[in-house]
């Protein structure tokens, strides 16, 4: 895993680029911890009692992405992509699950949210949940805690599954 390449995050730049380069490089560490295993491997819980798999972790992160970027700072209201029938979210439902589609939603959300980024007029511009507002920078922060801690999580199922370990 260590010759995956990453995004660097940067060292010196303003604001936006830094809290945006943090952001890619744990995107990275996520398909990182995922390169090369096999469908059955992503959508294996090898952490008892835990139903965590890393592809519901990629599936769950491509949910997190559109709830934040596109719904709460762009207004979209755009649903989720994987649904029960009773309308509660079942991005960690991953038995029949196909690892393809669940990466290409995913890219295509950070893809998406990276335009949204980059056409914000600054880091105070603000979206809505309900009434309460977020500024783009609490986004930014919050995605790259929210990544932190699955890629965590990421790291332990990774090495469960075939002893390979990374930072």
């Amino acid at each position: 895993m260590s010759d995956f390449p990453r995004t660097r995050t940067e060292q010196t730049a303003d604001e936006r680029a830094t809290l945006t380069s943090f952001l890619d490089f744990q995107r990275d560490t996520l398909a990182m911890k995922c390169a090369g295993l096999t469908t059955e491997q992503l959508r294996a819980r090898v952490l008892a009692p835990s139903e965590l798999s890393l592809l519901g972790l990629v599936r769950h992160l491509a949910e997190v992405e559109r709830g934040w970027f596109r719904n709460t700072f762009d207004n979209e209201a755009r649903p989720g992509f994987w649904k029960h029938p009773d309308g509660s979210f079942a991005e960690f439902d991953v038995d029949t699950a196909d690892p393809e589609e669940a990466f290409a939603v995913w890219r295509g959300e950070c893809d998406h949210a990276r335009e949204l980024v980059a056409a914000a007029e600054s880091l105070d511009a603000l979206g809505h949940r309900g009434e309460e507002a977020f500024s783009l920078r609490w986004i930014l922060t919050h995605m790259i805690e929210e990544y932190a801690r699955h890629n965590g999580h990421a790291d332990l199922l990774r090495e469960h599954l075939d002893g390979e370990t990374g930072e």
